[in-house]
């Protein structure tokens, strides 16, 4: 296993370099401010300017109902590709459009980045050298610009898209359909949009560009960024019963979600604190600055139960603060206040096990097959039912808190294969390399192909229900010259 560890005498000499550089200092040029729709394009095309080699700017082919583009700044030492045993990790903001410190914050941190990889910084090279890390600072560019222009004041203009629509109520509602298959005792509790048969309302161009990526490229983690509180919130959003508040819905994931989301609100100064006065008249650093969603309020329609359950990602909500629109002097410190645990966050996506299921004879990857894992930490085996499936490469990536877990691979035309790992998670490091090497059986072998992690099935599904083609993405280059790309 390749496991490199945070230790202090393994990186003296690396800090010292990076001290060094620090004390040069390396100017950004990044000014704190309330960046408009093409501020926004010209700061991404900036730092992909500074660290092309550790950058790609790409906006999604369908952009918002006004026709502005969705873009994305990616980091990764080897930008556009997926890399096995690489984790694939996302942040969007703006999802409201008045809902804006999230989208300064996911620009100052694509600036941060880039210079720190440049100057040095031991710990942030590591972190791009292992992950491919995703930025969309805005996926509601229309909203922004509404609440902008009527002042940023109003607790509700710019919340929606240009169609009035709430983007973060307008997703497939899987939440039924998993809850039904509880009811039913039915094993299927993962990507489960193939299941789908209708949606509650047409979706937007903007959620069905944001689909179209999260089905594309196989997230481990993610997280939509908010405001109006300060509250980590976690799934699931909507309740079993269809009660509007205080009902807890959990997931089979319901430990490792909290530690998720006690991972971002730890390393916020305010988010759990104990002192602080809460929003309106929440309490939620009485809970460690987290809340599960349904027990907060029940939606339908969230982006943060989609990812969950119609792929292998695990998301949060992060509620940042009681201001929707900040004043532009409160920038600065807002990004001092959530540096370390955006930081931190992105660094989840390394916990729990992580390896490559091949064909035991042709050491062919195999992809699409079901990873089952059994908690054995305690008295009783508990089974997790919510399985994550082998992408194209055959890797795949399970997040776990630390215990004992029993961990059965499944494909068919294969010999099922079971292995007993103990998860630890020790701080800034990979996640703990489990290989499933499967026998086929009666001669059966596998033949990979390389296409999304989803099946076609789902994904001719998916496009049938939206009535269009899957399209690329549109990559951008430095002088803003475009062309079709892969994910």
């Amino acid at each position: 296993m390749f496991n490199v560890r945070m230790e202090g005498f393994r990186f003296s000499s690396q800090l010292f370099i990076w001290l060094i550089a620090v004390c040069i200092g390396v100017s950004s040029g990044f000014e704190f401010k309330h960046h408009d729709n093409q501020e926004l394009f010209n700061v991404l095309r900036d730092v992909n300017i500074k660290c092309k080699n550790i950058t790609r700017v790409y906006a999604l082919n369908e952009g918002s109902v006004l026709g502005i583009p969705l873009y994305v700044i990616e980091f990764s030492t080897k930008p556009g590709r997926h890399e096995v045993l690489k984790p694939e990790f996302k942040y969007i903001a703006n999802m409201h459009g008045n809902e804006v410190l999230g989208r300064e914050l996911l620009l100052k941190l694509a600036d941060y980045l880039c210079d720190e990889y440049r100057t040095g910084n031991p710990h942030i090279k590591e972190l791009i050298e292992t992950t491919r890390i995703h930025l969309m600072p805005s996926m509601n560019p229309d909203g922004w610009q509404l609440a902008t222009d009527t002042g940023g004041h109003d607790y509700l203009i710019g919340r929606t898209n240009n169609n009035s629509v709430d983007l973060n109520r307008n997703f497939p509602d899987l939440d039924r359909i998993v809850f039904d298959n509880e009811y039913e005792n039915s094993d299927k509790n993962n990507h489960l949009l193939e299941q789908l048969t209708k949606l509650n309302d047409p979706l937007q161009p903007e959620t069905r560009a944001v689909i179209r990526l999260i089905m594309q490229i196989p997230f481990v983690l993610s997280a939509n960024l908010h405001g109006g509180d300060l509250v980590a919130n976690y799934p699931y959003d909507e309740s079993r019963s269809g009660s509007q508040s205080n009902e807890y819905a959990a997931t089979p994931d319901d430990e490792t979600f909290r530690h998720l989301a006690l991972a971002y609100s730890s390393r916020h100064p305010d988010m759990a604190s104990q002192h602080r006065k809460g929003c309106v008249d929440s309490q939620f650093a009485k809970q460690g600055g987290i809340t599960n969603g349904a027990q907060w309020y029940s939606l339908q329609g969230g982006m943060q139960d989609f990812n969950y359950l119609s792929s292998n990602d695990f998301e949060l909500t992060l509620e940042l603060g009681c201001e929707k629109y900040p004043p532009p002097e409160d920038l600065q410190l807002e990004w001092e206040r959530n540096k370390e645990a955006l930081i931190n966050y992105i660094w989840q996506s390394h916990i729990g096990i992580k390896g490559v299921v091949y064909d035991a004879k042709t050491k062919q990857p195999i992809s699409n097959a079901i990873i089952h894992v059994a908690n054995v930490t305690g008295v009783e085996s508990i089974d997790i039912k919510h399985d994550i499936t082998s992408v194209y490469g055959g890797d795949y990536y399970r997040l776990l808190t630390p215990g004992t877990y029993k961990v059965t691979v499944y494909k068919d035309g294969y010999v099922p294969h079971t292995k007993l790992v103990t998860v630890t998670n020790p701080s800034f490091t990979q996640a703990l390399r489990v290989d499933f090497p499967l026998k086929a059986t009666h001669g059966h072998h596998h033949n990979n192909h390389k296409h999304p992690f989803h099946s076609s099935k789902v994904i001719i599904l998916f496009n049938r229900k939206l009535r269009t083609n899957m399209p690329r993405v549109i990559e951008i280059g430095p002088h803003g010259w475009r062309k079709g790309s892969q994910f």
